[in-house]
């Protein structure tokens, strides 16, 4: 009986299941910058963000949790416009988040660095714009970097190449440009390598291992050979004409003065 008396007020006393403030806030924030035209998360209201999980499931659709927490978020071809929450870092234990094949846009927020447990992320075939964050290679666990078929601009961060647990990285067709750094390109040792495929589908990006760039017309030594050839025939068709020039007015002149000559001389 005592034991029973024991155990009843051990449950009592254990605290009750709730949610993490941080995951509510993350959530909340998330669903007002998004757009849903077609109520595809209609089951994403407040009264669920208070209360997203119980232990390892979830009751919001594209959610998947883990003792409680968001651990996953996966929503992928749901026609959701709008822009990715910098709040969404306060889901700090997210570790995959897939919002690919939407028509999201604006960039890419830096804040996503505080998602250290971070080890998929996949924005792809959406609208985004603006630079990579080079922040992003704060989120040491990244395992997947997915950025293909959006807007984005500027330079591939040479940071990135310092995750070593990158396996997987596409960023083609987009509006990047500049070197691929080479920690990326020309990646050594146990380090996966990336190829071409990765990076194709940028009009100002090069570099290994894309195949060398096209020449555009004419190069410039092609170029100035062709005008020192065309000057140096130029100017040796002047000198010769010249020459002739000058060759004809001295027969005439040598003529002329043979005549006159003629004319003084006395006849025998």
């Amino acid at each position: 009986m005592g034991f029973v008396i024991l155990l009843l007020l051990t449950f009592t006393t254990l605290p009750l299941s709730s949610s993490d403030p941080n995951d509510e806030a993350c959530l909340t924030q998330l669903s007002q910058t998004l757009k849903d035209p077609l109520n595809n998360l209609q089951n994403w209201t407040k009264s669920t963000f208070a209360n997203p999980c119980s232990g390892f499931t979830s009751y919001l659709p594209g959610a998947t949790c883990n003792n409680g927490r968001i651990y996953k978020l996966s929503l992928t071809n749901l026609y959701l416009q709008g822009s990715i929450s910098p709040f969404l870092s306060n889901c700090t234990n997210l570790q995959s988040l897939d919002l690919s094949s939407n028509s999201i846009s604006g960039p890419i927020p830096q804040d996503l660095q505080y998602l250290v447990n971070l080890a998929v992320l996949n924005l792809s075939s959406n609208r985004l714009e603006g630079e990579i964050p080079q922040q992003l290679a704060l989120c040491a666990y990244l395992n997947v970097i997915d950025l293909h078929d959006n807007l984005l601009t500027g330079q591939i961060p040479q940071e990135l190449g310092l995750l070593a647990r990158l396996s997987a990285f596409d960023v083609s067709n987009n509006k990047l440009s500049g070197p691929i750094p080479a920690s990326l390109g020309n990646r050594s040792g146990n380090l996966p390598r990336f190829n071409a495929t990765s990076f194709g589908g940028n009009k100002d990006l090069y570099g290994y291992p894309l195949p060398p760039m096209k020449s555009k017309g004419l190069s410039v030594l092609a170029i100035v050979g062709i005008g020192l050839g065309s000057g140096l025939a130029s100017l040796v068709i002047s000198f010769t004409g010249v020459c002739i020039w000058l060759k004809i007015t001295e027969e005439k002149m040598a003529a002329a003065e043979e005549g006159k000559i003629g004319q003084f001389m006395p006849d025998y």
